[in-house]
């Protein structure tokens, strides 16, 4: 008999969603600034492509948008079945 609420694998962690779901928020608003970051970058790679440090700049705003998926995996995973 398993002690996990959904599956063998322990990967449904409903305390952990709720509790997470602050941080998550923030993370989405974090994203949301990531989106204008990534916007102003594609614009500057356009004008000017030979700028390596807009690349990187586009790079970490990708970054940005994906933290509200990253952080509520990592926070849902440190708490036990």
């Amino acid at each position: 008999m398993s002690c996990c609420c959904c599956c063998d694998d322990c990967e449904c962690r409903p305390l952990g969603f709720l509790l997470g779901l602050p941080f998550a928020f923030l993370s989405l608003l974090i994203s949301i600034v990531g989106i204008f970051v990534w916007i102003v970058g594609l614009v500057l790679t356009c004008i000017c492509p030979c700028c390596l440090c807009v690349t990187f700049i586009v790079e970490f705003a990708l970054g940005l948008i994906k933290a509200p998926i990253l952080v509520m995996k990592w926070f849902t995973s440190k708490i036990p079945c």
